[in-house]
């Protein structure tokens, strides 16, 4: 299955607390942090709430 490789770029801070809590979600504490998660419709949906903060790129 595909995979996502999800690195927040932008801070939190001025975000509502729904982004926040999507955010730490995700498991993304900080700027620069990477996570690898799989390509599901629940995971597309978190990035697609804070995609102004963070880049995806596609894992094989």
């Amino acid at each position: 299955m595909m995979q996502l490789k999800v690195t927040q770029v932008r801070s939190e801070i001025g975000g509502t607390q729904s982004q926040r809590s999507t955010l730490r979600g995700l498991g993304l504490k900080r700027i620069g942090d990477t996570v690898v998660k799989e390509d599901r419709p629940e995971i597309r949906g978190m990035i697609r709430a804070v995609t102004h903060l963070v880049t995806v790129e596609e894992v094989d």
